[in-house]
């Protein structure tokens, strides 16, 4: 039984239902209607049956000053503080089974950015090019104003006005399963955005204020009616529009392992097997369990960006402090296990100790990056790696990212070069647009290039429309060499690493110097991979003497990267 958002009980009438356990009275207002008293059910639910179709305006009185949206609305009209509108899509093509998780090349960008459903639309043919297999689209849920980075979403079902309607992203959705692309949501289920969220109004249990968060209590998943909204939240993006995964954002905030594991069989028992349906989380604690079978089927490996960040930039700041020792031995680390801490103290966290043994999960139980929507937007002023490195070097570390056996992903621009950084952007206003400023700003006095409040002061303003300007997708001058250089991995990846990603094994990895790198792997079809990264200044001697399938260089040469295919 469906618990949350409005139900079609038959043609032209419609149940609506609130959990309001706060509320001793709630009221159903449907524009141009009487309002309708809604009957308490047990356990905080009200209930009300009415005449209504797909485009019909409805929200829940409170008291006489205050009206709220359905928190299940499936469609806003004026915003978060708006009218709820009934919507029912046309079910998905059946034709459309997905695709095995080893073929997944991820592409992570931003709708807003990109112009909303309909640009991230128009990339569709040029990305399917490239070799990329699968959209991941950042959070598009409703939030607060036009524009956000995508993580202060309130209305988790309703899909932001700005980026178009949900037709549109239903349009989206066929449109890259026709082009052959797997096609994912990020969602956010362990927060929710500073404005517009009235839960707490009239349904104070969906938290729990003794548990705190960066964003308060934290929300309530061990009970039955908060479980149930978040199943339902993501069964809607599957089978109401088709999508083919989905990537949770920080579970570890949501702290309940139970709840996780319970939500992955859930949705596995209600899609069947008769679909490639992929479910990845992003999970700082680094915990393998979550990644066993019929469970998650990946993770964000932020490890590996963290020490390749370590590796090309020298950067030694906050997080990255925890890889700047020995940062090859921990690459090596990683390539062969996955996870670099397995339960080591981490120096950034006062000595906590992160993460458990990971060297049994297959390869494909990580997904790579050389940056993403945080490792970009969260520094303070959105620079992209290229702009932190130099050019071969990241070369070297493309080709490793995309030429290994863990599942690469790409953020938005930098297959063009992009110089245009990716900014922490919001639309809030008065007092709250005044605190996520200065707040923003404070973040950042621990770095020692923004330690004086005039150098903090440098940081730009995320509710300043230029903000979100600049943090427009702009391909470099040297577009067509990054382009080629994609688009040549990717086709190598394909041919050679793909086929043998079922059944892959790493056979050993090590350090040969301070900055460089080989690793082996033995893959599913019998081949051996083999690879040498060398991010530093000298030459080391490389580790195969037979012509590479492919070379940013002389293998072993200073800022290179090789890559061989052993026949058994």
């Amino acid at each position: 039984m469906t618990l949350w958002g409005p139900v079609e009980l038959e043609e032209g009438r419609w149940r609506f239902r609130l959990w309001a356990p706060d509320r001793d009275a709630v009221t159903l207002e449907i524009e141009d209607a009487a309002p309708i008293a809604m009957a308490a059910q047990a356990d905080g639910w009200f209930l009300a049956e009415a005449p209504a179709g797909p485009g019909t305006h409805y929200r829940f009185r409170l008291d006489p000053e205050r009206a709220v949206p359905d928190p299940a609305s499936r469609r806003q009209s004026g915003g978060v503080h708006g009218w709820s509108v009934i919507t029912a899509l046309d079910p998905p093509a059946e034709n459309w089974r997905g695709r095995p998780w080893t073929e997944t090349v991820i592409y992570e960008i931003h709708a807003g950015l990109a112009g909303g459903f309909a640009g991230v639309r128009a990339r569709l043919p040029e990305l399917a090019e490239l070799g990329v297999t699968a959209i991941e689209l950042m959070p598009v849920n409703a939030f607060s104003g036009a524009r956000n980075w995508g993580y202060d979403g309130v209305l988790p079902f309703a899909p932001a006005e700005a980026y178009g309607s949900p037709e549109d992203l239903r349009a989206l959705v066929d449109a890259a399963h026709g082009h052959g692309l797997m096609i994912f949501m990020d969602v956010v289920y362990n927060h929710f955005g500073p404005d517009g969220n009235y839960l707490g109004a009239y349904a104070s249990p969906f938290f729990h204020a003794e548990r705190h968060t960066p964003w308060g209590g934290a929300v309530a998943v061990d009970r039955p009616p908060v479980a149930a909204f978040f199943r339902e939240n993501a069964l809607m993006w599957l089978n109401d529009y088709g999508f083919d995964g989905l990537r949770f954002d920080a579970v570890h905030a949501i702290g309940d392992d139970r709840f996780l594991d319970w939500l992955a069989g859930e949705i596995r028992s209600a899609i069947g097997p008769e679909r490639h349906v992929h479910l990845m989380l992003e999970n700082e604690r680094n915990d393998p369990d979550r990644l066993m079978p019929g469970r998650y089927d990946a993770q964000w490996n932020d490890d590996f960006h963290n020490v390749l960040h370590v590796l090309l930039t020298g950067e030694r700041d906050a997080y990255y402090a925890d890889f700047a020792r020995q940062p090859a031995e921990k690459l090596a680390r990683c390539l062969e296990q996955g996870f670099i801490y397995q339960g080591e103290a981490s120096p950034h966290q006062q000595g906590r100790t992160r993460g458990a043994p990971s060297g049994h999960l297959p390869p494909t139980a990580f997904i790579a990056f050389l940056q993403n929507h945080d490792q970009v937007g969260n520094r303070a002023m959105g620079e992209r790696i290229i702009d932190l490195t130099d050019p071969a070097r990241l070369r070297a570390a493309t080709a490793l990212l995309l030429l290994m056996p863990q599942i690469p992903m790409l953020f938005m621009g930098e297959e063009v070069g992009a110089r245009s950084p990716f900014l922490f952007f919001t639309d809030f206003h008065d007092e709250l647009a005044d605190a996520v400023r200065e707040g923003r700003r404070r973040e950042f006095a621990g770095f020692a290039g923004f330690s004086s409040a005039e150098a903090r002061a440098r940081i730009p303003d995320p509710n300043a429309s230029e903000t979100f300007g600049q943090s427009r997708i702009a391909a470099g001058e040297d577009a067509e060499e990054w382009r080629a250089l994609y688009r040549n991995l990717l086709a190598l990846r394909h041919a050679y690493v793909v086929p043998g990603l079922e059944g892959c094994r790493a056979i050993g990895a090590r350090a040969l110097s301070p900055n460089c790198v080989s690793a082996r792997w033995r893959l599913g079809t019998g081949r051996h991979l083999s690879i040498l990264l060398n991010l530093g200044d000298a030459p080391v001697d490389p580790i195969l003497a037979d012509p590479p399938l492919f070379a940013t260089n002389s293998p072993g040469a200073p800022a290179s990267f090789a890559a061989w295919i052993e026949e058994p």
